[in-house]
């Protein structure tokens, strides 16, 4: 007999939610003592090195909980529109995995700490979406597994390296509101830039503190009208931005290839589990995903619930500052910067605050926000750059950059001595205006002279003057060149400018 022909498909629809693991940056871990990876303080240390006996699960031992992870996650689920739950408390997730040394995870299982939020994501078509934020609850990470020895030779067997394991980790789970790569990804950007400018993580990907796994399944519409839901599939582990998107996209056509292969679809037990392969950017099948019962969840009995009354959560909302969305459109529609001038301003937190005494130092209003904006992405980012430091690292502190700006819309310092006196500047206690006088930067105010050397520059440029008088006035940059040139720097290019029009003017 004749095979069988495919089914025609109509239409596929990609349908995405997303969990997202944070680690906290706090001193401690989430229930000992002992120090956690994800602060600075402890950064790299030898493997093994931030266990205590209760973090190595010995006999004996009991957790107490870290206050501060906990307002840590109150911060973050604020800043995502969540409610705040009055009383949540602490539950057993219970696995065997060789890094997780109590044979059970601290979790939070039926009342999370935070819970029913949304997100208002600007979407790459325009506009904005409104992602559901289902909850955001409070953990103990676990350990990790090596298979390299050191001096980077491969072990056969698995090392156990239990210096994460209780680290304070918020697993933030959205609604599957998404249907592209692109919008998973900004949103997951959108989310570290929040989380680091509330302090709550540093959000440096290569050290795992913001880990990504997608949920992804597709709703398929065939040619006769049924619709095909295939089975989700959770990649677990993705700590960057770029796998991410290669995740999603993959799955997108591989799930359809899977469905006309073995016709699975969604339903109890049909989810599962895969890795990336970065090196081939496909997903690896790791193993089919546990249901919740699966788990055996049941109450922590060694530790209390977590209540929180109208005082601690007063407090703890105090602590959230202006968020970088709203930054960003407060950047644009007051001061009138550009959408990716506003952007860059706002990607890390201590550049931010570092523009915002800028601007407060210049007296707040609109102007100064533009003229502080400009100057630190153009000049001073240069000299950032080339560091390869933040703004706020870059040698100048917020008085300096004021008398920097100032003199530029005084007209006393040319654009052509910025530079020269941002590098007089740099790392000293100086003023601006005292730096720039005794390196001789500023404008010298001589008409007479102006006048002059104006008139050495037309005389030695006719056609360019000609071009000038007759509207071309592209032109107009050789006579403005000239002089520069003759007055050795001392005059502002565009007081120059705007004196050669006129004199030309007068002229004609």
């Amino acid at each position: 007999m004749p095979a069988a022909a495919p089914v025609a498909i109509k239409s596929v629809r990609l349908k995405v939610g997303l969990e997202i693991h944070i680690e906290l940056a706090t001193r401690s871990k989430m229930f000992a003592r002992a120090g956690s990876p994800g602060n600075p303080e402890f950064y790299d240390r030898e493997p093994n090195s931030l266990v205590t006996p209760t973090v190595a699960a010995l006999p004996g031992t009991l957790p107490v909980m870290n206050l501060r992870a906990v307002e840590m996650s109150m911060m973050v689920g604020l800043a995502l529109g969540c409610s705040i739950a009055r009383r949540s408390k602490w539950d057993r997730k219970n696995y065997y995995y060789p890094d997780l040394p109590k044979g059970y995870q601290i979790s939070q299982y039926d009342l999370p700490l935070c819970h029913d939020g949304a997100f208002d994501l600007p979407i790459a078509s325009g506009g904005t979406r409104r992602i559901g934020i289902i909850r955001a609850h409070l953990e103990e990470d676990t350990g990790k597994l090596g298979h390299e020895l050191p001096g980077g030779f491969h072990y056969e067997g698995s090392l156990v390296d239990l210096n994460r394991a209780g680290t304070p980790l918020l697993e933030v789970v959205t609604a599957p509101d998404f249907d592209c790569a692109a919008d998973v990804v900004v949103f997951a950007q959108e989310l570290r830039g929040v989380c680091r400018f509330l302090g709550v993580t540093e959000g440096i990907m290569q050290k795992g503190h913001m880990r990504f796994e997608p949920n992804i399944n597709l709703i398929i519409e065939l040619d006769d009208g049924t619709e095909v839901k295939t089975p989700i599939v959770e990649v677990k582990n993705l700590n960057s931005f770029k796998a991410l998107r290669g995740a999603i996209e993959f799955e997108t056509e591989a799930q359809v290839t899977r469905w006309r292969e073995d016709g699975k679809v969604m339903g109890p037990g049909a989810k599962s589990t895969r890795g990336w392969d970065d090196v081939k950017c496909v997903t690896v099948l790791q193993r089919e995903k546990e249901d919740a019962h699966d788990y055996r969840y049941f109450p922590d009995p060694d530790l209390v619930p977590v209540v929180v009354d109208d005082a601690w959560l007063a407090r703890v909302h105090a602590e959230v500052p202006e968020l970088p969305l709203a930054r960003r459109a407060r950047y644009v529609g007051v001061y009138g910067l550009e959408e990716k001038d506003a952007a860059s301003l706002v990607e890390d937190r201590d550049p931010c605050h570092f523009f915002e005494a800028c601007v407060a130092e210049l007296g707040g209003t609109a102007k100064a926000g533009y003229a502080a904006g400009k100057f630190l992405l153009n000049q001073l980012g240069k000299r950032a750059n080339e560091q390869g430091v933040g703004l706020h690292r870059a040698g100048l502190s917020p008085q300096q950059v004021a008398g920097i700006v100032t003199l530029r819309e005084s007209g006393s310092l040319g654009a052509q001595n910025v530079d020269a006196l941002v590098n007089a500047l740099a790392g000293s206690t100086d003023t601006a205006s005292d730096a720039a006088a005794r390196a001789s930067l500023l404008v010298v105010r001589d008409d007479a002279a102006l006048d002059g050397w104006i008139a050495q520059a037309v005389a030695a440029n006719a056609q360019a003057a000609d071009d000038v008088r007759a509207g071309k006035m592209n032109a107009i940059g050789r006579i403005v060149g000239a002089v520069m040139k003759l007055a050795g720097g001392t005059v502002d290019a565009k007081t120059v400018n705007e004196r050669i029009v006129s004199k030309l003017r007068e002229g004609s």
